[in-house]
């Protein structure tokens, strides 16, 4: 990995060009050909650079190892997929080993701040065992350049307190400038905060999701999928003779929020899987099932909340490094880990550190967009050949366009 550590510079200086059209005051939208591509980067354990030795690599790769090859792998990853947007799901440090976290947080995220890459993240259980608490971790990232994260939504009762946790937040993802869903959400993507480790003595190891946090995301979730706008317009073609003439198009195209006449794809993001992450059915994984689960032991019933609001299409995890497959729970509803990135996490010698990456497309072409037409996944290796492992369809909505 030597090879892409002295490239870090020098990427930043040509990346920081191509990606200054992400920086638009805080707004995603799919791009000009119909598409939005995401990159998850999961359990980077991040902590003191240079001085950090690897975990779980081979003999004669371990002198020369440290925290650099995680950022070296962050570029990379930068470099080959140029996504639209970069989430973190979590252990992005672990202030364990941390001689200094904020300092820790910024090395972390500095590849995709550095490229001016729109960024999320939400907490693992590692982040905050050290002296910043869970809330001024979370409180730190969402004041980073080009982070998209927040502390937690603010309007439910008017009191963020109400829901546990840190980090719970939706980011929404425009149609393309210039069509008639430019102001119009066509992916909704969910960030949650599944806690660090229990409160309740009855209760062994790992926090879950708690019902309040459910609550509010059925809420948002509805609240995004009420269609607000007369049928007749809702239901008009965006030819351009329509866009450049119809005031009332262009009314539309100002509208904020926008809901849609059906559900918005979306997508969940959090840190620890939930119990039926480990038992989907094996005929339906793809990847490598390498360690027991790390899930809660109660079942706070995530999953029949994301199958009851409709939208969600597949939810992601870290957390269990050595795990990187994909499979159907019910609904169909994808749920899928990242398998590590980061070299200071556990893993296992010989098994590449990995990312996934996940992409949405749009049903139509530039003269007509419409709603999301199929979101596909597939994971990078951390190898000499940047291997490119397990490409999968997670969901499929195709809509013929019209003549």
């Amino acid at each position: 990995m030597e090879r892409f550590i002295s490239c870090i510079s020098v990427l930043g200086v040509l990346l920081a060009a191509s990606f200054c059209q992400h920086a638009e005051a805080g707004k995603l939208r799919f791009s000009s050909d119909g598409q939005f591509k995401i990159v998850q980067v999961a359990d980077m354990h991040y902590a003191d650079g240079a001085h950090t030795k690897c975990l779980d690599v081979l003999p004669e790769e371990m002198a020369t190892c440290s925290d650099l090859n995680t950022t070296a792998f962050q570029w990379r990853m930068i470099k080959q997929e140029h996504p639209d947007l970069v989430v973190f799901t979590g252990d992005n440090i672990f202030q364990r080993d941390s001689s200094n976290a904020t300092a820790s947080l910024i090395a972390a995220f500095a590849p995709v701040i550095e490229a001016r890459i729109p960024w999320a993240a939400v907490l693992g259980n590692h982040d905050q065992e050290g002296h910043m608490t869970r809330e001024e971790v979370m409180a730190f990232i969402v004041k980073m350049d080009y982070s998209m994260a927040q502390m937690n939504p603010n309007f439910l009762h008017g009191d963020r307190t109400t829901i546990d946790g840190y980090g719970n937040y939706i980011i929404e993802v425009e149609g393309p400038a210039g069509s008639m869903f430019e102001n119009k959400s066509l992916l909704n993507l969910y960030m949650v905060d599944s806690g660090d480790y229990s409160f309740i003595p009855q209760v062994s190891y790992y926090d879950w999701i708690k019902s309040n946090q459910q609550v509010w995301l059925q809420q948002a979730s509805a609240e995004i999928q009420v269609p607000q706008f007369p049928s007749a317009l809702l239901n008009l073609r965006p030819r351009p003779e329509l866009l450049d003439e119809s005031m009332h198009l262009k009314a539309y195209r100002g509208v904020k929020p926008r809901p849609q006449t059906k559900a918005a794809s979306a997508l969940a993001f959090h840190h620890i899987p939930i119990p039926e992450s480990f038992t989907t059915p094996n005929a339906s994984n793809l990847g490598e099932k390498n360690e027991a689960s790390g899930s809660p032991s109660l079942n706070s019933g995530f999953l029949t909340t994301l199958i009851t609001m409709g939208d969600v299409q597949a939810a992601f995890t870290g957390h269990d490094h050595l795990n990187d497959y994909c499979g159907a729970a019910d609904g169909p509803l994808f749920l899928c880990y990242s398998g590590g990135f980061g070299y200071h996490a556990y893993g296992k010698a010989g098994w590449p550190r990995r990312s996934r990456v996940i992409t949405a497309y749009l049903n139509g072409n530039a003269a007509s967009w419409d709603d999301v037409s199929h979101i596909q996944t597939y994971k990078r290796l951390d190898d000499d050949g940047f291997t490119k492992i397990d490409e999968q369809t997670l969901y499929t909505n195709y809509v013929l366009s019209p003549e």
